[in-house]
């Protein structure tokens, strides 16, 4: 039996085709096997959700684009994406690895999960925000973060700027006194979260996983630490 750390990794799906099959990148698998861990893909199956959570070590919340409730958002808003039945396997799971205090590494949707169960609100349309708000939604557009001082993020990364990409439509515009925004986009998006009173819980709006595999990136780090936490 290996003695590498077992990473639960929710599966992604084609919410918008039709929701007919798992679809998610390789990058997920292949940044958390170069840092040292063992990453199994987990699949909507609501009588796995007990073993997964009492037998694996880490939980990664992956990307992807479906409906949150409509109390996690701003007064007024609603989630604009399809449902799917990955919400509430997400949810359990991600409360699951929280009641154990085992590491959390929230991607992209799996940072607004991490916000949104801690008592964050998210708009549905990070667009509608105002018109300074830069383009947050285009695979290959990349931008600048700030590095909250004095976070884990900062001490994990150990700079205080990096290069990120970005591809989402959502965002975190409210945060609660349980959650910590470590990061920054020129315009004000939070870009990032982590949640104090547990040993690993760290979110991040964009995707790392295709920064680490595609090139050099500081993010490496962030994966490293997340499987030394959950040795």
């Amino acid at each position: 039996m290996s003695s590498k750390p077992r990473i639960a990794v929710i599966m992604d799906e084609n919410t918008s085709v039709d929701g007919t099959r798992y679809d998610m990148s390789k990058a997920y698998f292949v940044a958390i096997q170069r840092a040292g861990g063992l990453p199994f893909g987990i699949p909507y199956i609501r009588e796995m959700i007990e073993p997964v959570v009492e037998d694996f070590d880490g939980f990664v919340s992956v990307g992807g684009r479906f409906a949150f409730p409509d109390a996690w958002y701003i007064d007024g808003e609603t989630s604009r994406s399809p449902a799917s039945e990955r919400l509430d396997i997400e949810v359990a799971l991600m409360r699951g690895f929280l009641e154990r205090d085992k590491p959390i590494l929230g991607i992209c949707n799996g940072m607004q999960v991490l916000a949104a169960l801690h008592g964050s609100r998210l708009s549905p349309d990070v667009r509608a925000l105002g018109s300074h708000i830069m383009e947050h939604d285009k695979r290959e557009h990349r931008h600048s973060v700030a590095i909250k001082d004095g976070t884990a993020l900062a001490r994990i990364l150990g700079q205080s700027e990096i290069t990120v990409n970005t591809f989402h439509r959502e965002a975190v515009v409210e945060l609660s006194d349980q959650v910590v925004a470590s990061a920054y986009a020129e315009d004000g998006i939070v870009e990032a979260v982590e949640i104090p009173a547990r040993r690993f819980a760290v979110g991040v709006q964009w995707h790392p996983e295709a920064l680490v595999v595609a090139q050099e990136h500081p993010c490496s780090k962030l994966f490293d630490a997340f499987v030394q936490a959950a040795r």
